[in-house]
C-alpha cells in the first residue's frame, strides 16, 4: 500500500559521479559512471531493498540529473511524494575518487546552496513523520537554512519517540571554518534524538563521546569503528559487535548501508545488537563494491553473509 510509510529519510541527495579508474586522481580520471548518492538517497534505497516502506524528504533540480535521481528512487520502491523539485537550483553533484582500502575523497558541487538545503518546514508531512516507526535526520542537513530549521523542527516533533536517528554525517568541507557551529548543532541534535550514529571521526568532530551523547539526552549511541566493528552504548553499558572482513573496493556508502540495515532491523522488531549485526553485514557488502545506492544489498545477501561468512 503506497500511502503507508514506515520510515522517512531526510537530507543530503545528489547525483554521484564515480571514477571507472581506481587509484587515479580526479584530474586524471577519464570516465565516470553516474549513481544516485548522498545520505538520503543511499539510505532510502537500502531500506527499500530490505523491504521497508520508506519515503525520502529532500530536493533535486529541474534538470536531467534530478529526473535521473527521482526515476531511480521511484523504481527502487522509494516514496518520492516529498522529493521537492527546485525550479532554479541545479541538482547537487559529487565527484569521487577511489583509493582502496581507506582513502575516498569527494568533491562536492553544492555551493552556495542546493535543492536539499532549500527544503522548508511547510513542505514536510509532520503528521506522518510523527507516526512513522523510523525517522533519520543528518548533520549535513544542519549546514544552512531553511534545511537547518526543518531538520531541528522534525527532531522536535519526534522527541520521546523511539527510532528517531540523528546521523552525525560530518563532512568538514561543507562546513568550512564553521566547525564550532557544527559542534553546537550536533549537541542539539543529540539532545532531541533517540539514537545517535557516527563514526569515530564524526564523534570527534562533534566534540562529544558516544557516552556523552546519552548524557545529552539520546537513549542509544552507535559508534562505528570501520573494520573494527561497532560499539553499542546504552544506559546499561557498552557492547562491542565485531566487524566483518572483506576486500574493500570503495568505502563510500558503507556507513549509509549500515544505517539502512540497522534501521530495517529496528522496524522488524530486532534487538539493537542484532540490528547492528545486520548493519555490519550490509556495510561490508557495499564496501566490497564500487557504487553506493546500486550496491545496497537485498535481504538475501545480508542473510547469506551472516550465515556463511562470505559474500554471495
Amino acid at each position: 500500500m503506497r500511502d503507508r510509510v514506515d520510515a522517512f529519510v531526510i537530507g543530503r541527495l545528489s547525483a554521484d559521479l564515480y571514477p571507472l579508474q581506481i587509484n587515479t586522481p580526479l584530474d586524471e580520471v577519464r570516465t565516470f559512471e553516474r549513481f544516485v548518492g548522498g545520505f538520503a538517497g543511499n539510505v532510502a534505497t537500502g531500506l527499500a531493498r530490505l523491504g521497508v516502506k520508506v519515503a525520502i524528504i529532500s530536493g533535486v533540480g529541474d534538470d536531467g540529473h534530478g529526473r535521473f535521481v527521482r526515476r531511480f528512487l521511484s523504481d527502487e520502491g522509494v516514496d518520492v511524494r516529498w522529493l521537492q523539485t527546485h525550479p532554479t537550483l541545479k541538482t547537487a553533484l559529487a565527484f569521487c575518487e577511489a583509493w582502496p582500502p581507506d582513502h575516498f575523497p569527494i568533491t562536492f558541487y553544492r555551493e552556495p546552496t542546493c535543492p536539499d538545503w532549500e527544503v522548508r518546514m511547510d513542505q514536510v508531512p509532520l503528521a506522518e513523520i510523527r507516526q512513522a516507526q523510523l525517522v533519520y535526520v543528518t548533520g549535513t542537513g544542519l549546514v544552512r537554512d531553511p534545511s537547518r530549521t526543518m531538520m531541528l523542527g522534525v527532531l522536535e516533533q519526534r522527541i520521546g519517540r523511539h527510532n528517531t536517528i540523528f546521523d552525525l554525517d560530518w563532512r568538514g568541507m561543507l562546513w568550512g571554518d564553521r566547525a564550532a557551529e557544527y559542534r553546537e548543532l550536533a549537541r542539539i541534535g543529540a539532545r532531541m534524538a533517540d539514537i545517535v550514529i557516527g563514526g569515530d571521526s564524526e564523534f570527534e568532530a562533534a566534540s562529544f563521546s558516544p557516552s556523552e551523547a546519552l548524557e545529552l539526552g539520546a537513549r542509544v549511541a552507535v559508534a562505528k569503528h570501520g573494520p573494527d566493528g561497532v560499539s553499542l552504548i546504552t544506559r546499561d553499558g557498552e557492547e562491542r559487535v565485531p566487524g566483518l572482513t572483506v576486500e574493500v573496493v570503495n568505502g563510500l556508502g558503507a556507513g549509509d548501508a549500515f544505517a539502512a540495515a540497522f534501521g530495517a532491523g529496528l522496524v522488524a522488531g530486532m534487538s539493537l545488537v542484532d540490528a547492528i549485526r545486520r548493519g555490519n553485514a550490509a556495510g561490508a557488502i557495499v564496501a566490497s563494491r564500487l557504487s553506493c545506492s546500486t550496491a545496497m544489498p537485498f535481504e538475501r545477501e545480508v542473510d547469506a553473509l551472516l550465515r556463511d561468512g562470505v559474500l554471495a
